[in-house]
């Protein structure tokens, strides 16, 4: 794909996400993505996971942990088989009420029309802030529920 197809799919992977329409968007991976959040211990969807349904499982427990307020991608820039955008996302964490958000950047594979590979970089001190994760890299009060009640991710 050329540059200017990776962008357009990249895009259309988060309306899929902002519609939450999660057979859209986990159809735009590849079988195997590699998919990297960054490691904070006691959030129960943070690391690497490997193959598209251990994705979805990424999905399910964001929308049980937190709901999302506000999802803005902005400038995406596109080099060979990567996509690169920096955005903006605000949420709630559903255990402690706590609201954080943060500037991010999601670096993006492409190939073969598919999303092969992804990695975010963002503010997770304010992640941790809101969770109230303690010194021992445990969360407090932070249970994981059903997704089911999040309509945005399902």
């Amino acid at each position: 794909m050329n540059e200017q197809a990776n962008i357009e799919l990249i895009r259309q992977v988060y309306d899929a996400f902002i519609n939450g329409d999660s057979e859209r968007l986990l159809s735009s991976m590849a079988p195997d993505i590699a998919w990297e959040e960054p490691d904070v211990p006691g959030l129960p969807f943070a690391g690497k996971r490997q193959g598209r349904e251990n994705v979805a499982e990424f999905f399910q427990l964001v929308a049980a942990a937190q709901q999302l307020r506000d999802f803005r991608p902005g400038e995406f820039i596109a080099h060979g088989d990567r996509v690169v955008v920096l955005g903006h996302y605000d949420w709630t964490v559903r255990a402690t009420g706590a609201d954080w958000g943060s500037d991010w950047v999601h670096i993006f594979t492409v190939r073969d029309g598919k999303v092969t590979a992804f990695r975010e970089q963002t503010d997770t001190h304010r992640a941790v802030e809101a969770y109230q994760i303690g010194q021992a890299g445990t969360s407090r009060n932070v249970p994981v529920t059903d997704a089911s009640s999040n309509p945005s991710l399902h």
